[in-house]
């Protein structure tokens, strides 16, 4: 069984970005933004409540504190900062996602954190205490080879990206380089059915890099988001592969 989830609740005010509700329908995980690089209290609530009544996990999509920037730009923030404002929005979606019904049962950097607590030990570390100093039992999603395996404490599942370029490191290639982000529906199927089945995906040299993933991610900003996804859906259930949520 496979995990498919996506980034939802990334407006802000007035503005959306992509479409939420359509998503809902096709994913078993909803990464829900915290207000820290996207989403307000309005979006937060009616994001989880559309969760909740189609039967998608929550988990938490924290960030650096980032708006203007959307989350990408990568920030030196002290660790014991870090660890406060990543429980900060832990808590304040869970308590919106309780109300609505559910609960917060994972946790997934945004962005620029995201990628830095791959490589960088000690912010990882922060990141980590502050989910387990808001429910130890919480898992995180990242890559693998992550520094996040290497503290302690911390459940970790490993997540690949259907619509997301690799380095051969296994780190994804940066938004600012070309071809970093994949928006062909059948190369992005195809993409996550070889991920699923083989545990590899090729990377942009052309080697072959291993996943071994138990969630694989669509963005819901990538451009025709609810199409990638329901082919994803589509191929992956035709190779026969159950998807249901990993928390």
């Amino acid at each position: 069984m496979i995990d498919l989830n996506a980034d939802l609740g990334e407006g802000f005010g007035p503005w959306r970005l992509g479409d939420d509700v359509a998503l809902l329908s096709i994913v078993t995980s909803a990464n829900v933004a915290c207000g820290f690089h996207a989403g307000d209290p309005l979006i937060i609530r009616r994001t989880c409540a559309a969760a909740v009544e189609r039967g998608v996990t929550i988990g938490a999509q924290v960030s650096y504190r980032d708006l203007a920037g959307f989350g990408r730009r990568e920030m030196d923030v002290a660790p014991d900062e870090l660890t406060a404002e990543v429980l900060y929005q832990i808590a304040a979606l869970d308590g919106i996602a309780r109300a609505e019904g559910g609960r917060v049962r994972y946790v997934k950097p945004h962005g620029a954190l995201y990628n830095r607590i791959v490589r960088d030990p000690v912010q990882a570390a922060a990141v980590a205490a502050a989910v387990t100093a808001y429910d130890p039992a919480l898992p995180m999603l990242t890559l693998p080879g992550s520094a996040l395996h290497q503290v302690a404490g911390v459940t970790i599942v490993n997540e690949c990206f259907a619509d997301r370029a690799y380095n051969a490191d296994g780190t994804l290639v940066s938004r600012r380089e070309p071809g970093a982000v994949i928006d062909d529906e059948h190369w992005v199927a195809a993409r996550a059915a070889r991920m699923a089945v083989d545990g590899t995906v090729e990377a942009i040299d052309g080697s072959e890099v291993r996943v071994d993933a138990r969630s694989i991610c669509v963005h819901g900003d990538t451009p025709g988001a609810v199409g990638l996804a329901r082919a994803v859906r589509t191929m992956l259930e035709r190779g026969g592969i159950r998807l249901g949520p990993f928390a």
